[in-house]
């Protein structure tokens, strides 16, 4: 990226008109947090602004730059989130006309608050590159003005805002934290950062089932994701853009990626501190900063995150609560083999102590021996899991750790409840889909009757897309074909056939 690009980023922050419509958010110091990690841990809270996130300061500087310079009167976006209530609000506030195109699996709750803004709204197809080639069609034939959520200077210049006030409101920072979606945020504040603060580093942090940025920063080339985990939808991005990439590729120091569970350990952080509920990609930065203390093991130093957003639908926050504690590792989950005798239960518990147990599952299934799924609340981290797992085996228990399993986290616990005699030529997978009206029926439709279903779950998890578990029975010389099918349907799937907790439980 040219220094000429970079100055021009720079010169539009410094200059920036966006406070007409945008707060200077407060960075607050997170007390529990650094007390408990040892440095001084700082976080922008830009779940402050209007919209509850900072997509508004980079929506409203395009647009109001259209206004200024090209008198435009109209225009459109793709979003199903943030950057569509940044758009509609900035287009009320400067009195134009403001198209939003979101899938039709967007939750009525934000379909609903951007057309409170004022903005028009069109729902089209399942996800968001579909209504993302919508809104550039009709860009073309309504003559309305295209608005990129991320991949655009002023967008870019916009979110960097954040990072002047940073600067301003504190000196000295040894790390600054940023969320990675399409890159917007990450250029803006890391295009300031390193011109007016060089010695902080620039950490990104994205979930590890959607690094779009990782992969590219290391290949050092922009990759396009097969597939992308949506728990984190406001960073849930294929590829990192490619204005954004050119800027970020050779000034940020390094990347962080976290897992599901570590991200609503994030949430329930900020809600401890601050008594507002994140949305996931609003907790990455906290989830971040507290996975690269304990692996860098730094001390003592003035670390920044940013709290980017809080639009969280109601339904996920069972979902968040159910996963806090595992990204935590405040609590474990094993799969335990006990015998089949009297008193067996009371001996299993007396081995766990004076812990909590937070789950405990239980169907007879064989006159020897019985499969428990459990849950365990822990004090002490891994050790303490490690120590409960040890004293388990020197008493002769078979054990099965499942506290990374995500299809026992996602399922089994939910369906315990003994082994099918029919289930030695089943063949297991995990599919998830876009959840909306009428689709889990579209998803059995596509799925055929070819094969027999010997297993299903279904659960929803308050997300916009739906997962199930599914069985077949299919032999060995049949699932080859089966495959075929699977392979040829417009559903992202894994098998999960050989998944310990299956054997355990189900098979």
């Amino acid at each position: 990226m040219s220094q000429k690009t970079i100055k021009s980023i720079i010169s539009k922050i410094e200059n920036t008109e966006v406070y007409d419509i945008a707060i200077r958010t407060p960075l607050e110091k997170v007390s529990t947090l650094s007390r408990r990690h040892g440095n001084n841990i700082l976080i922008k809270r830009e779940d402050l602004q209007p919209v509850f996130s900072f997509k508004l300061r980079g929506a409203y500087t395009k647009i109001k730059q259209l206004v200024n310079t090209k008198k435009v009167t109209s225009v459109i976006a793709a979003s199903a989130g943030n950057h569509a209530q940044g758009v509609a609000l900035s287009a009320k506030k400067l009195k134009i006309k403001a198209t939003i195109v979101m899938p039709t699996t967007t939750p009525k709750i934000k379909v609903d608050a951007v057309k409170m803004m004022g903005a028009r709204v069109i729902l089209h197809g399942d996800a968001y590159d579909d209504a993302y080639d919508f809104a550039i069609k009709k860009s073309k034939s309504s003559k309305a003005y295209f608005i990129h959520p991320y991949d655009d200077i002023d967008v870019i210049a916009g979110q960097g805002t954040i990072a002047k006030e940073i600067l301003e409101q504190v000196s000295n920072i040894d790390y600054i934290f940023v969320p990675v979606g399409g890159g917007g945020l990450l250029a803006g504040i890391a295009a300031y950062f390193r011109t007016k603060s060089p010695k902080t580093k620039i950490i990104s942090v994205e979930p590890v089932d959607s690094d779009c940025f990782n992969k590219a920063f290391k290949s050092k080339k922009r990759v396009k994701l097969k597939s992308i985990g949506i728990f984190a939808d406001g960073v849930a991005v294929k590829q990192i853009g490619n204005l954004t990439f050119s800027i970020t590729k050779n000034i940020v120091d390094s990347t962080v990626l976290v897992s599901t569970d570590e991200i609503c350990a994030g949430i329930k952080d900020l809600y401890d501190e601050t008594r507002t509920v994140a949305e996931p990609a609003g907790a990455l930065s906290i989830a971040g900063i507290k996975k690269y203390i304990k692996t860098k093991k730094i001390s003592k130093k003035n670390i920044v995150g940013i709290f980017c957003g809080a639009n969280m639908n109601f339904d996920r926050l069972r979902h968040v609560s159910e996963r806090s504690d595992l990204g935590e590792l405040n609590e474990m989950v094993l799969g335990v083999t006990i015998p089949e005798i009297p008193g067996s239960f009371k001996r299993f518990c007396s081995l766990i102590g004076k812990r909590s147990i937070t789950e405990f599952n239980y169907r007879y299934s064989h006159e020897k021996q019985a499969h428990v799924f459990v849950g365990i609340k822990l004090s002490n981290g891994i050790r303490e899991k490690n120590s409960v797992i040890k004293k388990l085996k020197n008493n002769d228990y078979k054990v099965l750790d499942l506290t990374d399993n995500e299809m026992a986290k996602l399922h089994i616990r939910y369906m315990v409840g003994g082994s099918s005699n029919s289930s030695s030529n089943e063949q297991v997978f995990r599919f998830s889909f876009p959840e909306k009206p009428g689709e889990l029926l579209n998803f059995l439709n596509s799925i055929g009757s070819k094969w027999n279903i010997s297993l299903f779950h279904y659960r929803n998890h308050g997300a916009d897309f739906g997962r199930v578990l599914i069985a077949f029975q299919a032999d060995s010389k049949d699932k080859k074909q089966l495959m075929k099918h699977l392979n040829s349907l417009e559903y992202e799937f894994f098998e999960e056939t050989y998944n310990k907790a299956y054997g355990l439980f189900l098979s």
